[in-house]
């Protein structure tokens, strides 16, 4: 896969254009961070299917949800789900405004793998509790 390198002026563009279109909504509407299994959609055009592609908890971020520096967007306070709403596998993640709307899916991972999002663990179990101590995307 090719690559390309940003500076960080232009990469901290990037990610200030990501935060506002995250916290669009304004002051107590909180950005969420939807977990998923299956297979990432195409484009955040595509509702997750329910069947392959099923929620299995949602994340609330701190409103404004973080801070830019050297090319990395670092969320504040994030909210964990206490009850998952499915077990399964996280294989992929979308972030939305408060109001609903996508505005961007990662891939999940394992801490140290491939994913943009890094969880400790990416089993998650209906019930149970999801919880992010930090999250940062990085470009």
């Amino acid at each position: 896969m090719a690559t390309i390198t940003l500076s960080t002026a232009v990469g901290n563009s990037m990610l200030t254009q990501l935060l506002t279109a995250l916290d669009v909504s304004g002051a107590g509407s909180h950005a969420t961070c939807k977990l998923y299994t299956g297979a990432k959609p195409a484009n955040t055009g595509v509702a997750p299917d329910g069947t392959t592609q099923r929620l299995l908890g949602t994340l609330t971020m701190a409103c404004p949800s973080g801070t830019i520096a050297s090319k990395a967007m670092t969320f504040d306070a994030i909210t964990s789900d206490a009850s998952a709403d499915d077990t399964g596998t996280c294989t992929w993640a979308r972030f939305a405004t408060g109001a609903g709307a996508a505005v961007v899916d990662v891939d999940a991972s394992t801490i140290g793998g491939a994913g943009f999002l890094q969880m400790n663990t990416t089993s998650i179990v209906a019930g149970g509790p999801i919880s992010a101590a930090s999250c940062v995307i990085s470009i």
